[in-house]
């Protein structure tokens, strides 16, 4: 099956399991601040792109070769609510991500031409200049900023996820995944800090967690849900979406912030046009509107950065 419709058919297989499964947990301690419809089994379809207005001081900071040809293109990874998933017809996509990067582009007078890859695949992607630049929900690392320029738009980060017969109540440091099974997307920040610290284990005398990769975050779930994960690390929007539509299965704690943004190649010109384009979502109440719109209200940025050290 070609790439692409193989992450339609998994991501089908997700909104179908989330629509199945809408009686799942409604605790409060485990829904997102202002989860709204987005958090009730519903997808929510409120238009929140189409009112926005051209900025022309934002649009100004374009290159002039960027204005005269009015598009870009862009690579989208397509996954879970509320980032960026596959609508039931297998062909639309929609999520936070999406309604982001649309707004920023309609406000600086541009059109996307967007394509869906890969997780894994988007970074490396814009630095040999295939796509101008990328959304996936990419978190805003130091290892990252090295080779990619990034415009924040949200803050979300790490958290973890388990089944409700998990004895695990709270992760606060690594260690306490030793001897379990923790399933993660491939690619990924999650990736990333659970490979570099699975010595802490060994060091500290204790057998080592076992990592888990999946290209499609559908397939996390999958894996946590049939007891092939012990737990699952991943993104902390997603994960509480998740859970309140999933039966047997439990947000467990946020285990790091971390600003996300839009990518784009190291030294790109862009930059500040779509820094100075979200800053005026914020100002015309668009912003807030799409967070309300996917339950992400309490994953607010205060302004929009270029490429902000990682908060350690």
């Amino acid at each position: 099956m070609p790439r692409t419709r193989q992450t339609a058919a998994f991501a089908l297989i997700t909104v179908a399991a989330l629509s199945l499964s809408a009686c799942g947990s409604g605790d409060p301690a485990t829904s997102p601040a202002g989860a709204g419809s987005a958090a009730e089994g519903k997808i929510p379809t409120a238009d929140v792109v189409s009112r926005v207005k051209k900025n022309e001081d934002a649009a100004k900071l374009l290159p002039g070769k960027v204005r005269a040809a009015g598009t870009l293109s862009i690579a989208a990874a397509a996954g879970a609510p509320p980032g960026a998933f596959y609508l039931e017809d297998g062909k639309t996509l929609a999520g936070a991500d999406i309604d982001f990067a649309d707004a920023a582009a309609k406000a600086l007078g541009l059109k996307l031409k967007r394509q869906v890859a890969s997780f894994e695949a988007i970074l490396p992607a814009l630095g040999s200049g295939k796509y101008d630049l990328g959304t996936g929900n990419f978190g805003v690392t130091d290892e990252r900023r090295r080779t990619i320029d990034f415009v924040t738009y949200i803050n979300d980060g790490q958290g973890f996820a388990v089944r409700d017969d998990s004895d695990l109540k709270k992760v606060t440091g690594l260690t306490q995944l030793c001897g379990l099974t923790v399933g993660t997307g491939a690619g990924t920040t999650f990736e990333a800090t659970l490979e570099e610290n699975k010595h802490l284990c060994a060091d500290g005398g204790k057998k080592p967690y076992e990592v888990k990769t999946y290209s499609d975050p559908s397939a996390v779930w999958i894996s946590l849900q049939q007891g092939r994960s012990d737990v699952v690390m991943s993104t902390i929007n997603g994960l509480r979406y998740g859970v309140t539509q999933l039966d047997g299965l439990r947000f467990l704690n946020e285990y790091k912030r971390l600003d996300v943004g839009f990518a784009f190649k190291k030294g790109t010109p862009l930059a500040p046009a779509f820094q100075a384009a979200v800053n005026g979502l914020k100002a015309d109440g668009t912003y807030d509107r799409i967070l309300k719109k996917w339950g992400t209200t309490g994953s607010a940025i205060g302004t929009s950065q270029i490429s902000p050290a990682e908060v350690r």
